[in-house]
C-alpha cells in the first residue's frame, strides 16, 4: 500500500509512482519488452483498478498483460500473492520482479542471458540497502538468506542485498519452489515473504538456485520519499542530473558509487587507527552531552598550540563565518576575486570592494593588494589562503608584511587558512602561533578542520585572535552545545595522531604533483598550478565547462563547474577538481582521456 510514500500513493498503487516523470509501471513494461518477454502477469491490490484502468489496451501491442487481484492485500504480504500466481509459475521460465524497485537497462538481458536456469540478481551491501540479505560462496551458491531481524553488522562484509528480481525455470517453479511455498504458506501462514520459502530451500534441500551479483549497475528500491528522492538523482541525466547532485550540498554517502571531486579534503587523513578509537568509544559518545565552550576552546587550543582565550570553535567554519560577517556589516570590506563565495554572500554589494586579479592563473602579490586598497577606506581585508577556486597562495613572511600594512591603517584582516596544510612547506606557513597572533590583535584567523584533516562529517571549524574580547564576544553568539561529543572527543585524542597528520600531508603533496603532471596530459584542459587541494582547470577546447560536467556526471563523477562562480571574468570556461587519492585521480585521468 506503499504508505511511506505519503501522499504519492495516497491514490496509487506503488508502481505508478513516478520517476522523473515516468511511472514505474511505465518503465518496466518497456523493459521487459524488449528482452523478448512473451506475457506479463501483474498481481494486483490496493488501488488496482486504478492500474488496470491506466494500463488499458496501451500495450497491447508490445506484450500480452493479465492480471491477477489479490482481494485481501491488506490482510496478506507479498508470499500470498504470489501463491495466487503459482499456476502461471508453473507454466514458464519466468522473471520475478517487485513492482518499487527501479534499474538501469540490460539488468534483465544480464540476467537472461547467464547460462544458470535459477538465479537471484544480488548486490554487494551497501549502507542504504535494507531487508533480506544473502550469502554466497566461491560457487556463487546461495549458502543462506538473512532476513531483516537477523542482519549483523558485524558480519555486513559478506553480505549481498537481494535486488528482488529472479529467474526461475519451469522445472524449479514445478518441482521445487511452488511445493515448498504451498507447505510454507500452510504451516506459517499468509502475511509472509515469498524470500522466506527460498530461504528454507537452502537448507533443507539441494537447489540449482544461484546468486548473480551486479557488477555496477544501477538499481533503487523506492519505499519511502527519500528513497523517490535518491531514485530520481540516480537515474536522472544531463543538466537535471548535474542540479539533482549538486542541489544537496552534500550527503554525497548515499550515493557509494559516485566519484566526488567537488568534495575538498584530505584523502589521507584520519587514520584508521584513529577513526577504530572513535568507533571503539562509540557507545558513550552518542549517549552523553558535549562540553561547552569552555572545555572546547581548551581542546582547540591545544589541538592548534595557541592559548585558550585565543580561540573559539564552531559548527564548522560556516558558523563562524556567518558571526563574523555580521560583526562586519556595516563596513567596507576588500575581497579578492575569485574566491570563497561563504564570504562575499554574506555581505551587501554595497560593502564588497573588489580586486580582481588580471592574470591568467588569477595570482596576485602583497604589493599589488596594498596599491589598490590604499585609498580605499576598509574596516576589514579578508584573504582566503590558498584562495578558492585558484590555489593562488601568499607564503607567511609576505602575509605578515600585509598584516603590517593593515594594522597601520586600523583594518582588520581576515585570513582563512583552511588549505594552508596543503601547501609545500605547510608546517612553515600557518599563522596560528602564539607570537604572530599577539604581534598583530587585529587580525583574525579561520580554520576549517573538516578540509585538511578529512573530517567534514564532524562540522569543525576555529576562530583565532588575540582580540580576546571578540571571541568572547563570539562565543556569546553560537549556541551552548554548539558541537556534538564525537567532534569534541576526536579534538582530544587527535594529540596521539599529529605524527600520522603529518605525514598525511606529506602523501597529499606527492600525489598532488602526479594529479598535476597527469591532468596536464589532457589535451583540452590547462591546468593551473596550485598549493591547494583542488586544481582550477581553463577547458580550452572540445568542451564548454558545463558540458565536460555533464559528461563526467554520466560517469558518476562529480566537479565543480567554476564558469558559475562569481567574477570569473573574461568568459573563460573554468572546472575544479578535488585532488583525491591516487586509485580516484587516474580514474578520473583516464575518464577525460577517453571523452
Amino acid at each position: 500500500m506503499g504508505r511511506r510514500l505519503g501522499d504519492y500513493t495516497k491514490n496509487n498503487t506503488k508502481c505508478m509512482v513516478e520517476v522523473n516523470g515516468v511511472k514505474l509501471i511505465d518503465r518496466v513494461i518497456r523493459q521487459l519488452s524488449q528482452v523478448g518477454i512473451s506475457r506479463l502477469i501483474i498481481v494486483d491490490g490496493y488501488q488496482g483498478q486504478q492500474l488496470k484502468d491506466y494500463i488499458g489496451h496501451r500495450y497491447d501491442d508490445v506484450l500480452p498483460i493479465r492480471f491477477i487481484d489479490n482481494p485481501i492485500y491488506d490482510k496478506t504480504n507479498n508470499i500470498y500473492s504470489l501463491s495466487l500466481a503459482k499456476k502461471e509459475l508453473c507454466e514458464d521460465d519466468t522473471l520475478l520482479l517487485e513492482s518499487d524497485i527501479i534499474f538501469e537497462d540490460g539488468v534483465l538481458q544480464m540476467l537472461l542471458d547467464n547460462a544458470c536456469p535459477n538465479l537471484a540478481l544480488v548486490d554487494k551491501y551497501e549502507s542504504w540497502m535494507d531487508g533480506t540479505m544473502v550469502k554466497i560462496n566461491a560457487f556463487g551458491e546461495i549458502v543462506n538468506f538473512v532476513p531483516k531481524e537477523a542482519f549483523d553488522y558485524r558480519e555486513a562484509d559478506e553480505y549481498y542485498k537481494t535486488v528482488n528480481i529472479y529467474k526461475f525455470s519451469r522445472e524449479f517453479s514445478r518441482d521445487v519452489y511452488v511445493p515448498f511455498l504451498e507447505v510454507y504458506t500452510k504451516v506459517m501462514g499468509r502475511n509472509e515473504y515469498y524470500e522466506q520459502v527460498l530461504r528454507v530451500i537452502t537448507f533443507l534441500h539441494h537447489s540449482d538456485l544461484r546468486a548473480l551479483p551486479l557488477q555496477g549497475q544501477k538499481w533503487y528500491e523506492i519505499d519511502d520519499v527519500q528513497d523517490l528522492d535518491i531514485a530520481s538523482t540516480l537515474f536522472s541525466s544531463g543538466v537535471t542530473k548535474y542540479h539533482e547532485y549538486h542541489k544537496r550540498y552534500g550527503g554525497f554517502w548515499r550515493f557509494p558509487k559516485l566519484l566526488d571531486f567537488c568534495y575538498l579534503v584530505n584523502p589521507y587523513f584520519p587514520t584508521q587507527r584513529m577513526k577504530d578509537e572513535m568507533r571503539a568509544n562509540f557507545d558513550t559518545l552518542i549517549a552523553n552531552y558535549p562540553s561547552g565552550m569552555y572545555v572546547n576552546s581548551l581542546l582547540a587550543g591545544k589541538y592548534f598550540g595557541i592559548r585558550q582565550d585565543y580561540v573559539v570553535v564552531g559548527n564548522g567554519a560556516a558558523e563562524l563565518i556567518k558571526v563574523v560577517m555580521e560583526e562586519h556589516s556595516g563596513g567596507k570590506v576588500g575581497v579578492m576575486f575569485p574566491t570563497f563565495d561563504e564570504y562575499p554572500n554574506r555581505l551587501s554589494k554595497e560593502q564588497i570592494v573588489a580586486f580582481r586579479s588580471e592574470r591568467a592563473d588569477y595570482s596576485y602579490t602583497v604589493d599589488e593588494l596594498m596599491d589598490f586598497f590604499a585609498d580605499r577606506d576598509l574596516s576589514l581585508l579578508l584573504l582566503i589562503n590558498p584562495d578558492n577556486p585558484s590555489g593562488q597562495f601568499i607564503h607567511r613572511p609576505d602575509l605578515l608584511r600585509l598584516a603590517t600594512w593593515c594594522t597601520a591603517r586600523s583594518i582588520r584582516l581576515l585570513v582563512d587558512e583552511s588549505f594552508v596544510d596543503f601547501a609545500d612547506g605547510f608546517g612553515e606557513n600557518t599563522l596560528l602561533n602564539n607570537d604572530v597572533l599577539a604581534a598583530y590583535p587585529e587580525m583574525m584567523v579561520m580554520k576549517s578542520i573538516s578540509k585538511s584533516y578529512g573530517v567534514p562529517g564532524l562540522r569543525l571549524g576555529i576562530l583565532a585572535t588575540a582580540d580576546t574580547a571578540l571571541i568572547a564576544r563570539v562565543k556569546k553568539e553560537v549556541a551552548i552545545w554548539n558541537i556534538n561529543s564525537m567532534a569534541e572527543f576526536y579534538m582530544q585524542i587527535f594529540g596521539k595522531y599529529e605524527k600520522d597528520y603529518r605525514r598525511a600531508c606529506e602523501l597529499f603533496v606527492q600525489e598532488r604533483r602526479q594529479f598535476f603532471n597527469e591532468l596536464s596530459e589532457v589535451p583540452y584542459l590547462r591546468v593551473i598550478p596550485s598549493q591547494a587541494n583542488y586544481f582550477l582547470c581553463e577547458v580550452t577546447s572540445r568542451f564548454t565547462a558545463a558540458e565536460l560536467t555533464q559528461k563526467l556526471i554520466e560517469h558518476d563523477v562529480l566537479i565543480s563547474n567554476c564558469t558559475l562562480k562569481r567574477n570569473m571574468q573574461g568568459g573563460r570556461e573554468l572546472i575544479r577538481l578535488a585532488v583525491r587519492d591516487r586509485k580516484d585521480d587516474a580514474r578520473i585521468v583516464e575518464i577525460l582521456k577517453n571523452l
